[in-house]
């Protein structure tokens, strides 16, 4: 579903993104602003039965951030415990796409201290051409900002706790 949206900063539409996925299972390897439509009459591939998208005309009205009713971790900044910011997984059966599982190979090769170049390369030479050009670099720029982002909290939390 596509939305017209105005006075919403990258950082709060990406997290709005990622709200999405937890709540209706999205994909959460595509929450970046960059990467957020599949072209009407493209196949998505990445289950069992092709699907092609549709584009229909319904909605004509312009939303804002609050016309969401979805809590972001923007708007959960305030707690003073970490929140956790992984996707919850939805789907039914069971199912991981490829771009879950090149997610979580990002995320632990840059947690084991691999360099991001070489996460790259890997990622890119394993998925070919079937991809964006730029898809493995996001993917690992994503998984880095994560993985800083995760870090901070835990130091947050370290330091509320220290603090009792």
């Amino acid at each position: 579903m596509i939305w017209k949206v105005e006075d919403i900063p990258q950082d709060r539409a990406e997290a709005l993104q990622r709200a999405m996925v937890r709540e209706f299972g999205g994909d959460p390897a595509a929450t970046d602003s960059t990467r957020v439509l599949r072209w009407p009459t493209f196949a998505n591939r990445k289950y069992e039965h092709e699907h092609i998208v549709k584009a229909r005309a319904e909605a004509t009205d312009t939303y804002h951030f609050e016309d969401f009713k979805l809590r972001t971790e923007l708007q959960d900044e305030w707690r003073e415990h970490a929140v956790s910011r992984e996707p919850r997984q939805v789907r039914t059966g069971g199912e991981v796409t490829q771009s879950e599982r090149d997610w979580a190979f990002a995320k632990r090769a840059l947690a084991r201290g691999d360099e991001p170049e070489e996460v790259i390369s890997k990622i890119a030479d394993y998925r070919g051409d079937e991809k964006h050009p730029n898809y493995a670099g996001y993917t690992v720029e994503k998984a880095q900002a994560e993985l800083q982002r995760n870090d901070s909290a835990k130091q947050d939390e370290g330091r509320a706790l220290r603090d009792i």
